[in-house]
C-alpha cells in the first residue's frame, strides 16, 4: 500500500491505481499503473468488483472504482511517483494501516480477500 500525498486522500493508505488512458483495456491500465507507481510487473490480472466512491470533501466528487487482483511477476517496490506517494509498504491482508483511502476502505469492508480469488 502507498501513503498518498495531495488533496484527495492525502495522508491515507491506498492500493495502487489510476485512470484509464484513451483506448486502453482494463488489464493494460492495471499493468501500466502498477508499473508506473511501483516498478512492479504483474500478471494473471482478474476483475474483482466495481464500487461507487463518494468523496464529501467540500468539492463532492463521485468515482466508479474497478478493483482487480494480480500476481507479482517481477521487481521490487519503488516509489516512482514521489509527488503523489510518500512511500510503499507491504502489509499482511487483514492487518491494514490507518487511515485508509476511501476506495481502499470500502473494498476491505466488502470482506473480499483478493488473495483467495
Amino acid at each position: 500500500m502507498g501513503k498518498r500525498k495531495g488533496t484527495l486522500g492525502g495522508g491515507t493508505w491506498a492500493l495502487p491505481g489510476g485512470h484509464l488512458e484513451m483506448g486502453e483495456t482494463f488489464e493494460e491500465c492495471v499493468t501500466r499503473e502498477i508499473f508506473e507507481e511501483t516498478g512492479l510487473e504483474v500478471q494473471n490480472i482478474k476483475f474483482i468488483t466495481a464500487q461507487n466512491n463518494i468523496f464529501d470533501d467540500g468539492i463532492s466528487r463521485h468515482f466508479v472504482t474497478l478493483l482487480f487482483s494480480a500476481d507479482w511477476k517481477s521487481g521490487e517496490p519503488k516509489n516512482l511517483e514521489p509527488d503523489k506517494c510518500e512511500r510503499w509498504e507491504w502489509f499482511t491482508w487483514g492487518d491494514f494501516p490507518e487511515p485508509l483511502f476511501i476506495p481502499t476502505k470500502n473494498f476491505i469492508e466488502t470482506g473480499i480477500n483478493p488473495l483467495e480469488i
